[in-house]
């Protein structure tokens, strides 16, 4: 008897998985299929074809750039500035940052959801015991078979629960949020390429400051002893008050461009520590100058069909666009008829012993079917949300791929206007080392004085300063370029990418 109740729970059990299972495979997942957006029919960045920037030669960071159509990126593309102190902070702050961290777990909390809700497509199945002592009152009829009215009960079950996916509720919500974890991993992506073009951004930041710093203390210096030969003069009778007054003019403007810079440079510093997960007060062993980087000359440019599928933020938007239309047919869904299958199967007994025996069993099976008949209107209009937050997603979509074409339009006018720049800056710096050099032979014949000298090192100082910042302006840009195209996650092992 033991044995044909097994066989007969055995049974329930088999109903409920293979009935249910049938009429799944044979259900429909209502609302719109997803199709992958379409790339734009664009064939380039800029109105004009780029091929690369001009040279400025005899000058760091003057190297002509050369952009080579097509070709990949690698994932540790910071690697072509060639600072291996630029390296060990980019990878140890891509492995201590917190923002990095946070989006791992927020794709990890994705994932989890996903297969969390995966578990609707099989049966729930549970167990239970209960065990309960009553008396039954005198006035009516004794409720067990003994005919007694003091009595214990003991009864074990096994219930199994079963909702088939008739119309595809159950796999557009796991279609949405499968959609959702593949948009948080796109985030993590988009963290990891904003992090290190955050970091390479500071360095050659904090590398320029220290230039700027350099040629200003020494722009104060030279100032300080214009003044001092203008004091002297004025004693004597050759200069004038007013000449005195306008080089101190000039020294305290020059002396008031320095704490902003050291001030700055601070500030590069504490965001170094903090993007590398350290503290201001623990600080950094690396230190940058401007000397210490060289200028890619062979930047890979994608294509921009590839560009739509390189930028971490265009396929985020578009797994956004993935999760608004499932989401289209989990309101549809909702607006059909609900079916439950139901099975219990299990034994009741007056004594714990006689559980299981001969006359104890018992089971059931049940079916129920639902429909919303009236609610005001309620999933009706859930629909209508559900179609325009698609309508929203497409358009937000469409402005991100624009964006994404936007920048990388603008780093490369900028790596154009920059490599001009440099080449001005360095003609500029040229022409005052000349000044500088004949100012310094007339002087030491005795044609001009002390004060012209200090005023050609003057214009070569502010010279050199100018072309410190053009020559960020480079890094910076080239950096930048990396950054738009999408920054070769697609070869990073550290990135999940699937």
């Amino acid at each position: 008897m033991l044995a044909r109740k097994s066989h007969l729970a055995f049974w329930l059990l088999s109903v409920s998985l293979m009935g249910p299972a049938s009429v799944y495979l044979s259900g429909c997942a209502v609302g719109p299929n997803f199709h992958k957006p379409v790339a734009p029919n664009v064939t380039g960045y800029t109105p004009a074809p780029v091929s690369g920037t001009s040279s400025a030669p005899n000058v760091p960071a003057g190297e002509a750039q050369h952009f080579a159509e097509g070709a990949d990126i690698a994932g540790d593309w910071w690697a072509l500035f060639h600072s291996q102190p630029l390296n060990d902070l980019v990878e140890r702050s891509l492995e201590a940052n917190p923002d990095i961290k946070a989006a791992q777990a927020a794709l990890a909390v994705a994932r989890e959801n996903v297969l969390a809700q995966r578990g609707a497509y099989y049966p729930n199945v549970s167990a239970g015991f209960a065990a309960t002592r009553a008396k039954t009152s005198n006035q009516i009829a004794p409720v067990p078979n003994e005919n007694v009215f003091l009595y214990g009960l003991y009864t074990p079950q096994v219930s199994v629960s079963f909702v088939p996916d008739v119309f595809g509720l159950n796999r557009r919500t796991v279609e949405s949020l499968g959609a959702q974890a593949q948009a948080a991993r796109f985030a993590l992506v988009a963290t990891h390429i904003t992090l290190s073009s955050n970091v390479v951004a500071a360095a050659i930041e904090e590398a320029s400051l220290r230039a700027q710093i350099d040629d200003t203390r020494e722009l104060i210096s030279i100032n300080t002893d214009m003044l001092e030969v203008l004091r002297t003069q004025f004693e004597k009778g050759y200069a004038s008050r007013l000449d005195v007054a306008a080089q101190e003019s000039q020294l305290a403007q020059v002396a008031a461009t320095l704490p902003p810079l050291v001030k700055q440079l601070a500030e590069q510093r504490d965001l170094l520590a903090a993007l590398s997960g350290g503290f201001p007060s623990q600080d950094l062993p690396e230190k940058f100058e401007l000397s210490g980087f060289q200028l890619p000359a062979e930047i890979p440019l994608s294509l921009p069909s590839q560009l739509v599928e390189q930028r971490p933020d265009v396929r985020q938007a578009e797994e956004n666009l993935h999760s608004a239309s499932a989401q289209i047919g989990v309101a549809i869904a909702n607006r059909l008829p609900n079916l439950t299958l139901t099975a219990d199967a299990g034994s009741m007994s007056l004594a714990f012993s006689h559980l299981f025996g001969a006359g104890t069993g018992f089971w059931d099976l049940g079916a129920n079917v639902s429909q919303t008949v009236f609610d005001a209107g309620t999933l009706s209009h859930r629909e209508r949300a559900a179609k325009a937050a698609y309508t929203q997603a497409t358009e937000q979509y469409r402005s991100t791929v624009l964006t994404a074409f936007e920048n990388v339009a603008d780093t490369l006018h900028a790596l154009d206007q920059d490599a001009e720049a440099l080449k001005t800056a360095a003609a500029a710096l040229n022409a005052a080392k000349v000044t500088l050099d004949l100012t310094r032979q007339q002087t030491q014949a005795g044609y001009v004085n002390y004060l012209a000298l200090l005023s050609a090192e003057q214009t070569y100082r502010q010279a050199l300063l100018n072309l410190s910042i053009a020559e960020t302006n480079r890094f910076a840009d080239t950096a930048a370029l990396f950054q738009a195209l999408g920054g070769g996650w697609w070869h990073r092992a550290d990135l999940p990418q699937n």
